[in-house]
């Protein structure tokens, strides 16, 4: 009885001084699809092979977001000296776009969405930390956003075949060296987010 008691003694000693690491806190994850630059005015600049499917997997994106009812946000480019204009046809998405005037709206000047945008604030408003993306450009401004994304603690994620590019194999080799996510994983994770 004394060796049984000498025992837990020093188990419980043992316990105080290293005490078990707690499981990490699980965090939910709150996404937003952010469609980018998806302008009249770009969209003839783009992969003719793949401009047809891109359109059609940006649009399953949005009725994806929409059925677990998560923000989609507009992501509008513009600049002084090459436009387009904020009003303008070419500035104005491409009409096949399942966009509603309701989803937020954010107009940037520079490649990242983030850079001198309110998106980050509104982002932080809506307690959004995960970021989904799909649009144009895919060497361009998409993979500005993505790569800055971690810059404001934000996961982020492209997804396989809504993205576009100028060349069909850049944009290949960018879903490929940063593992864009196809539609049926992205509906895997919110069906388990949500469990």
């Amino acid at each position: 009885m004394k060796k049984t008691f000498t025992l837990l003694a020093l188990l419980l000693a043992f316990h105080c001084v290293y005490p078990q690491a707690d499981e990490p806190e699980r965090v939910l994850m709150k996404p937003a699809l952010l469609v980018i630059d998806v302008q009249k005015q770009y969209l003839p600049l783009m992969s003719k092979e793949d401009l047809e499917r891109a359109l059609e997997m940006m649009n399953w994106s949005i009725w994806l977001f929409r059925q677990y009812g998560l923000p989609v946000i507009r992501v509008y480019h513009t600049s002084e000296k090459w436009g387009p204009k904020p009003g303008s046809p070419g500035f104005e998405f491409h009409d096949s776009l399942k966009i509603e005037q309701p989803d937020p709206q954010v107009i940037k000047t520079y490649a990242s969405a983030f850079n001198k945008t309110e998106l980050n604030n509104m982002l932080k408003e809506k307690g959004i930390n995960a970021l989904f993306l799909c649009g144009l450009s895919s060497v361009g401004c998409v993979l500005a956003t993505y790569m800055d994304a971690g810059n404001y603690d934000y996961e982020a994620f492209l997804i396989k075949d809504a993205i576009i590019g100028h060349d069909a194999n850049y944009t290949d080799q960018v879903e490929t060296i940063f593992s864009a996510l196809d539609l049926n994983t992205i509906n895997y994770m919110f069906k388990i987010r949500k469990e």
